[in-house]
This record gives structure tokens, sequence and C-alpha cells, in this order.
């Protein structure tokens, strides 16, 4: 079957992911961290890309992200992507891909979804056991900033996350309470399932507004033949 092209819509936020080839690591120590944070920053500038949340961890980085223009996620990957792997194959002796494949991505509902996608970002190392209780602690994610313990210059704040309070200290305090409340399962899954496998995530009405303005399908076709149709009298 014909793989689907990826769906990026400008002016919506996007839940972007790219692995590491067969799980390897994409970094190996603080060094490549910060590199690679750098080249992502002058990258999402360069093709007018916002961020809004980002994680990076040992074999993988989520990302939510809005871009300005339909080109602007996959120019900003890409540029990162060669940047980033001649310096990282040159540093350590190495050749050949860094990635697993092309990048993930699929743009979700920001009024319904937005808030959660920072949060299932952000939580990612807690899942993970690298950490005990307090995901602001991570030093290679958005969340110290969203908490209000960093000014982080990758990060430019959705609009939802204004919603949260007038003030900075509202704001941080309201997320730090949505962070403290985690995700449920089904939540996680959700946005799992629809940033790896490019289906968008969204109410009824959002995929319906989505489906007027795109070809190609906007979720999975239900498996089995179709059902056959009463003859006609």
């Amino acid at each position: 079957m014909a793989r689907l092209p990826r769906l990026v819509l400008p002016g919506l936020a996007h839940h972007l992911i790219q692995r590491g080839n067969n799980h390897q690591p994409i970094v190996l120590d603080d060094e490549d961290r910060r590199q690679f944070l750098a080249l992502l920053r002058e990258a999402a500038l360069t093709y007018k890309v916002a961020l809004h949340a980002y994680v990076l961890m040992d074999n993988h980085v989520h990302l939510l992200a809005t871009p300005a223009e339909a080109q602007g996620l996959s120019r900003m990957m890409q540029s990162l992507g060669r940047r980033y792997v001649a310096w990282f194959n040159q540093r350590h002796g190495r050749s050949g891909t860094l990635w697993e494949g092309r990048f993930r991505a699929a743009p979700i509902e920001s009024e319904r979804y937005l808030l959660a996608c920072m949060r299932y970002i952000e939580l990612n190392p807690l899942r993970a056991g690298l950490l005990l209780d307090d995901a602001g602690a991570y030093a290679w994610s958005s969340c110290a900033h969203h908490l209000g313990r960093r000014s982080d210059p990758l990060v430019t704040e959705h609009s939802m996350f204004w919603t949260l309070g007038n003030t900075p200290f509202e704001r941080e305090a309201a997320y730090r309470e949505l962070l403290e409340q985690g995700l449920g399962e089904a939540e996680v899954r959700a946005l799992t399932d629809s940033a790896l496998k490019g289906w968008p995530l969204g109410s009824a009405s959002f995929l319906q507004g989505l489906a007027a303005q795109v070809e190609r399908p906007l979720a999975p076709r239900k498996r089995g033949r179709p059902r056959k149709m009463p003859a006609a009298d």
C-alpha cells in the first residue's frame, strides 16, 4: 500500500516524533544535546516554525510546533537532520544514517489537545523512569520554561498556554497542577498513535474542517469488505 503523504497545515499545531535508527541513541552526552537544540532553534527560526514544547531523549525527540508555511516542518527537520548528523558523525567517528526513516507528524486540535500534548511531551522523562516526580528537573525539555524556572529561547508559548492565567505566575501554577494530574492511558495512546501513524487528532468538527482542505484520508479505513447494499425491488 502506498505511503500517505504527510499532512502538514500552516497555522495548526503539530506533534512530531523523530526516532533514532533501530532505537539507537541520537545523543551520547550533553555536548550532543546542546548542539542538537542549538541547530533545532536555528532551523525553526529560518523556516518560520514556532516551537511550543519539546523533549530530547537519548534515542528520540518529540516536538510540538506550528509552521507558518506548508513546507516549514519538512524544511526545518531536513536542515536539522543534515547538519546535526554530519556534526554527530564527525565528532564520534561514525558514518551512515542516524534516523529511523522520516519524521512522523500529525496536526492536533489546539482547543482540545494542545495542553495535553504539552504534558505528554514534557512528562516523557517520567514515563521513561529517568525522574521520580519532577518533570521540570529534566534539563533537555521545555518543562522548566513552562514552570517558570528558566526562560527557554527555543519556546514560543502557544495561545492556549496563555489561557491558563492572566500573569506568568498564574499560568505556571495552573500548568504545574496539570502536570501533577498527569495523563490517562487513553490520552497517551491517542497522542502516540496520531503522531506515529499521521492521523490528525481532534473533534469531529475539527476533522470535518480539515477534510474540506485536503484530499488524503484523515482516518484509517475500516477493515473488511464493504457491506453489500440490498438489491432494489
